[in-house]
């Protein structure tokens, strides 16, 4: 009989820590467990959770859950956030939302193409498959700030099929999702970019609570982001088997070698542990950033000039350096 995760944590971990009381919680992520998740689950298998005194559940999203509302109904008190314009439109509409860490300081979004483009530029000889989500974000600010046009953009229906039968083409993809599935199934290495290298430059994979949270448990919260700092650190530069396991359990879909793909991919392309990361940790935001990204969002036509994007996130609980010690 398969334990509860965690059941099966608790079974592993010292007696001192196990006979605490932790505190529950729990945290929906926003998609089918994946290695873009790792240093969550890292820390719920090797206990850095329950060291600082929570007991950490972590449900996946999907295409068919919404977490975030769970979290609104206050059924579960963290959810991984997408990128800082979700956090922007709950501001906007009124719902108290607040980013307190963002695991990656690169979006993972990218635009994926055949050899023949060798540049960012190139792309704008191509046919890009963009989905509707994409296009009322970033691609606005595509449109914006590097002369694509609405004409050149075709609805994205999450098959690459057509991208791989007609090299006039370019597609949406995450960084690690589609390029390995364009090099498995076509044969080929394809040309990626990143659209944050292009100067997208939100935040992604945030952590979320409630103000409520924040103001009701404050200590929950610091032990929710430092722990996950730490597994995120220990997910990437340290022994994370025990995190893949966890990964693999939870999502029937999941192979190590994807897992391996991703972890590799974050690593080679900064997506953690880049920018603001380098100096203040893993998890770092900074006003300058987001600042930066809203003006984009308001010049792109994607959010309006009004909205005060600065009670979208707290830096009260990030910036800190934890887990800095395991990179060495």
């Amino acid at each position: 009989m398969k334990l509860p995760l965690t059941l099966a944590i608790a079974a592993t971990l010292p007696a001192a820590v196990a006979a605490q009381d932790l505190t529950p919680v729990t945290f929906g992520t926003n998609w089918l467990a994946q290695a873009e998740h790792g240093g969550f689950y890292q820390s719920v298998a090797d206990g850095t959770y329950a060291e600082c005194g929570l007991d950490v559940t972590i449900i996946s999203g999907g295409p068919q859950v919404n977490n975030r509302a769970l979290m609104l109904a206050d059924r579960i008190q963290f959810h991984m956030g997408g990128d800082m314009l979700q956090a922007f439109n709950a501001v906007k509409e009124d719902v108290p939302v607040v980013a307190v860490a963002a695991i990656f300081q690169k979006h993972p979004q990218v635009i994926v193409a055949h050899p023949d483009v060798t540049s960012w530029e190139g792309l704008k000889d191509k046919t890009l498959l963009i989905g509707d989500n994409g296009f009322t974000s970033y691609y606005q600010w595509m449109i914006a700030a590097h002369g694509f046009t609405v004409e050149q953009r075709q609805p994205y229906t999450f098959n690459p099929a057509p991208f791989l039968a007609d090299t006039s083409l370019a597609m949406q993809g995450y960084l690690s999702s589609e390029p390995y599935l364009v090099e498995k199934e076509g044969g080929f290495k394809p040309n990626v970019f990143l659209i944050a290298d292009a100067g997208y430059s939100s935040y992604a994979t945030t952590i979320e609570t409630m103000a409520s949270t924040i103001e009701n448990s404050p200590e929950v919260v610091e032990c929710f982001v430092d722990g996950s700092l730490t597994g995120w650190y220990n997910f990437l530069y340290g022994d994370p088997t025990e995190a893949d396991k966890l990964i693999l359990g939870a999502n029937a879909d999941m192979t190590q070698d994807k897992i391996d793909f991703a972890r590799n991919m974050m690593k080679e392309q900064g997506i953690v542990d880049s920018g603001g990361a380098l100096e203040n940790g893993i998890g770092a935001m900074s006003d300058e950033v987001i600042g930066d990204f809203f003006q984009k969002m308001v010049d792109a036509g994607v959010i309006e000039a009004d909205v005060d994007w600065k009670a979208s996130y707290t830096l009260d609980f990030t910036n800190k350096k934890v887990g800095m010690d395991v990179k060495g």
